[in-house]
Formats: structure tokens, C-alpha cells, sequence
């Protein structure tokens, strides 16, 4: 019943590398941390808007606009050379308590589209 709620019945989700959904754990791909990075970056093209980025602190933040409004933290960690790692944090901006799964929805989307550019690897 906790999983449902935390599914469905939430307006916030967030990746973990312990995650208890197995679709919300931390992703590792093989590749450089700038090329990951400019990747997220280009997950947010208009209308959606960045309000800050770092690439020192692997820290990129949006305003989404898409289906519904929400602010994204994406992070990009070099874990070492050639193993990068992707978090997301989605708050949906809706005016009811729930957003009926659409932030949980949002991460796994940004991680197909990233494993469609970039070798996922294990982070080990």
C-alpha cells in the first residue's frame, strides 16, 4: 500500500541508488561527464526553461512546462572516468496534493531518452 501511495498519491519522486522502485534507480552510463551533461541539459528544450546550471557542482535546474508545470533538479555525477551518474528530483506543481504519478512518469521518460544516447553500465 506504500508503494502505491508514494506512486501515485505524491506530487514529488526522486531517484536513489537504493531506490525501493527498481524504475527510479540511479542510472550509470559509460561515457564523459560533459558529454552526460549537455545530454540532461538538451532533455529541456523550449518551453521548459533552465534556471541555473553548474557543471562543476553536476547541477542543472528547470522550470518544466510541459503536460503540467514542475521543477526539476537533474544531477550529473563522474563517479570515474568514463562512468557518469544521472539523479533526478521532480516536484510537480499542481494545485491538488497528488500529481496521479505524472513525476514518476517524467524520470523514467528522461531515462529512456538518455539510455537511447549513452550505454548504461553498472555502477560497480
Amino acid at each position: 500500500m506504500k508503494a502505491f501511495i508514494s506512486k501515485y498519491l505524491s506530487k514529488h519522486s526522486e531517484t536513489d541508488e537504493k531506490h525501493k522502485d527498481e524504475q527510479l534507480i540511479t542510472h550509470y552510463y559509460k561515457a564523459k561527464h560533459d558529454d552526460v551533461f549537455r545530454a540532461v541539459e538538451g532533455l529541456f528544450a523550449s518551453p521548459s526553461e533552465i534556471v541555473a546550471a553548474s557543471k562543476e557542482r553536476g547541477e542543472i535546474t528547470v522550470k518544466y512546462k510541459g503536460k503540467r508545470r514542475a521543477f526539476i533538479v537533474a544531477t550529473v555525477i563522474m563517479v570515474r572516468p568514463f562512468r557518469t551518474a544521472v539523479d533526478f528530483s521532480v516536484t510537480t506543481d499542481s494545485g491538488g496534493p497528488v500529481d496521479l504519478g505524472f513525476s514518476r512518469n517524467l524520470i523514467i521518460d528522461f531515462y529512456k531518452q538518455l539510455d537511447g544516447e549513452f550505454t548504461v553500465t553498472d555502477p560497480s
